[in-house]
């Protein structure tokens, strides 16, 4: 390979790159999402500085089944998601993911600084409940259940139209944050950043809220149970189109910091 050619591949390895250039349409999205109070002081020690608690005491936890997603191919991801500030904007940090597809755990960790790691999520409906779990290990780590379709947020009993779906719009074009760090070949951070995004062509196909309860189970290695269910709030179960463009960089821990010595 010569130096075009090495510069025009997507991704590693060269012989078969992980992943596609981007941005990255996803269709038939399918979301839970148990929002729940939890401890202020285990919110508080999630969020990387200059991020603050937004003063709610809230988490969200997601299962996300993706069946047909661009360059990624189809998968299921879990993780926690912390409602925060950052400059007097309200974000939503991610603080864990969990996920059972290769390609875009090297992509999410390479180039979003998503905290992705590999685990067995689930979601599918068991009966009369919308049901996620995830197992990490051979032990499951969360378990989250909703009533399923209790109540359309988008159309009354008879089928008419009885809110628009721009609520459901704004809470996924809300700007989300990830800590981005990758190490040089020295070991030492070469990239220690705040990284931040926003969906973008977002068409939501349908929104129901219900009764939830979220149970996790402590664990090493897959620590959701640090930040506690104090109590269930609700579930939210929605199923959208969108495009997952590239980011940009809100905040840069190297930056003024003394270089490092190459000898």
């Amino acid at each position: 390979m010569n130096l075009k050619d090495v510069l025009a591949l997507p991704s590693m390895p060269a012989a078969s790159p992980s992943y596609p250039r981007g941005p990255y349409r996803f269709i038939d999205r399918e979301y839970l999402i148990i929002t729940y109070e939890s401890d202020p002081a285990a919110i508080r020690a999630a969020l990387p500085e200059p991020l603050e608690p937004d003063g709610s005491n809230t988490v969200l936890y997601e299962f996300i089944r993706m069946p047909d997603s661009a360059g990624f191919g189809s998968y299921t991801e879990s993780g926690v998601v912390i409602p925060a500030l950052f400059k007097g904007e309200h974000v939503n940090f991610t603080a864990q993911m969990y996920l059972d597809d290769e390609p875009p755990i090297a992509g999410g960790r390479e180039i979003w600084g998503f905290p992705k790691k590999h685990g067995l999520p689930k979601l599918c409906v068991v009966h009369d409940t919308l049901t996620g779990t995830l197992d990490y290990a051979g032990v499951q780590v969360a378990v989250g259940t909703m009533g399923y379709k209790h109540q359309h947020l988008l159309y009354d009993v008879n089928g008419h139209k009885q809110c628009s779906s721009a609520s459901i719009v704004a809470k996924m074009g809300k700007t989300q944050v990830n800590l981005k760090l990758i190490p040089g070949v020295d070991g030492e951070l070469a990239i220690a950043q705040l990284v931040a995004y926003n969906l973008t062509d977002i068409s939501v196909q349908g929104a129901w809220s219900g009764p939830a309860r979220l149970h996790l189970v402590p664990h090493v290695n897959a620590p959701v149970a640090d930040l506690p269910v104090r109590k269930s709030l609700g579930g939210l179960h929605f199923i959208a189109d969108l495009t997952l463009p590239y980011g940009r960089v809100l905040h840069d821990y190297l930056e003024g910091q003394p270089a490092r010595s190459q000898g």
